[in-house]
């Protein structure tokens, strides 16, 4: 178990400094088609550092209010605000808001920029279909997401992976209506010419690679949830069991979509995402069968 969650952090960390490597590379690949130069550079990055600055203060309260979510309290939901007050004792975090989205289908996310201004929310459907241990299992791994400042990488990424799409979409379109023809003609030389194809080639296929590495990320953050949720609550079945009870349901959450679906403890566009091969390369959560596999081998 121990193993799994250190083998976890080092990919996370790995993968978010490639990440950022793109960026700055996307960065460059700005600056030298719009003839900015270093100028250019540094206003792509200061563009991706004031969208992660707002996204840090305020994505929480914008995906709450998508999700429909409604807080609760002791007297309104004494059960559900007991576990999770139990878990954030033996985390040693402070007690996570909690709020309840009025949904059958089972699910939960968590999201905060931290610790301290941290909300746990789950449907009404959870609560309904599990039981006591099997809840304490999904609320554990949402509690780790939060001690672990899941959702703050996971905003990082979102926010970067927006930033290479928009550089690289602003720069096409540069390109393709003239702007490619006058750095054509200020770069005429072979260098220039390789620089050209090496930029045009980054721009066209930065966006693929950024989706690529988000949801990579994103299903590595999965995993070192579920293994710190084993840690936490002692009882791996328990997760084990509300994932195959979560995977086994018809019902589809109606507040889910593209943008907060990785949010999620497992997808709630499963329908919509779930595939092998190429498909399975941008599923935002890893295959259910492997979760439950890990967490019963623990």
């Amino acid at each position: 178990m121990y193993d799994q969650i250190s083998t976890n952090k080092l990919k996370s960390i790995g993968l978010v400094a490639v990440f950022m490597l793109l960026v700055l590379a996307v960065g460059w690949a700005f600056g030298y088609f719009t003839q900015w130069g270093t100028g250019g550079f540094i206003l792509a990055l200061l563009f991706a550092f004031v969208s992660a600055f707002g996204s840090y203060w305020y994505s929480d309260r914008i995906v709450l209010a998508i999700s429909r979510a409604r807080p609760v309290d002791k007297q309104t939901d004494p059960y559900l605000v007991n576990v999770i007050e139990g878990l954030a004792i033996a985390a040693g975090l402070p007690t996570p808001a909690a709020y309840v989205i009025d949904d059958p289908a089972p699910n939960a996310f968590a999201t905060g920029r931290n610790p301290e201004h941290a909300a746990i929310a789950v449907t009404t459907g959870l609560v309904e279909k599990l039981d006591r241990l099997e809840l304490e299992g999904v609320v554990a791994h949402e509690m780790a997401h939060v001690k672990n400042y899941d959702t703050l990488v996971q905003t990082l990424a979102a926010v970067m992976a927006g930033t290479v799409v928009l550089l690289s979409e602003w720069v096409l379109r540069a390109w393709f209506w003239g702007g490619g023809k006058r750095r054509s003609n200020n770069d005429s030389g072979p260098l220039g010419l390789v620089l050209i194809v090496v930029a045009l080639v980054l721009l066209v296929l930065s966006p693929l690679f950024a989706a690529l590495i988000q949801t990579a990320i994103s299903r590595k953050r999965e995993y070192l949830a579920d293994a710190n949720s084993a840690l936490l609550t002692r009882y791996p079945a328990g997760l084990a069991g509300a994932l195959r009870k979560i995977a086994a349901d018809t019902n589809q959450l109606a507040a889910a979509n593209k943008a907060t679906e990785s949010l999620y403890i497992y997808n709630p566009l499963k329908d919509i995402r779930e595939g092998k091969g190429m498909n399975a390369l941008f599923n935002t959560h890893p295959p259910i069968e492997e979760r439950i596999r890990r967490l019963e081998e623990m």
